[in-house]
């Protein structure tokens, strides 16, 4: 069930978070470079840093008043696959402590953001550029907590599929 309020969000992303960091943290670069389906665990967390970011840009546009590009200028929702493939290309030369570093920076980005805003802010109304009707707790519960959840998920698949 999706957060309702700020301190919910934030205790979910910090026991998410947690249990992902503690997932990767005795991970080797090697490790790290297995994968699944074209998708390393290097990626993952690449990935999810990324996202971040992309939600936090969003907001940011919203709140200014600019256009917003839902999920990046040049692509639409349909394009998710193109888009995360060239995120993966672009991401390509990122070593496995750049990208572990890059969670960290980017999960405390997300956690001070969260902080600052107040209940309503977060879950009084939908996000300005978003085009429906999520909030943009909801939208930071996507892009932290939730993504944290499906890495881990992904990550244990891949661990067991290389055991």
């Amino acid at each position: 069930m999706a957060c309702t309020d700020k301190q919910d969000l934030l205790d979910l992303s910090q026991k998410e978070y947690g249990k992902l960091n503690t997932l990767i943290s005795p991970l080797s670069a090697a490790q790290a470079s297995m994968s699944l389906e074209h998708n390393s665990i290097k990626d993952t967390i690449g990935h999810r840093a990324h996202w971040i970011k992309l939600f936090l840009g969003w907001y940011a546009d919203g709140m200014a008043g600019k256009k917003v590009y839902f999920p990046a200028k040049g692509y639409k929702w349909n394009d998710l696959k193109r888009y995360n493939a060239d995120l993966r290309r672009r991401q390509a030369d990122m070593d496995w402590l750049a990208a572990c570093s890059l969670l960290q920076q980017r999960h405390e980005q997300l956690i001070a953001f969260v902080t600052q805003e107040t209940d309503e802010t977060l879950y009084g109304g939908t996000m300005r550029g978003a085009n429906n009707k999520w909030t943009p707790g909801r939208w930071a519960e996507a892009a932290g907590p939730s993504h944290y959840r499906s890495a881990a998920k992904f990550i244990r698949s891949v661990l067991r599929n290389h055991a």
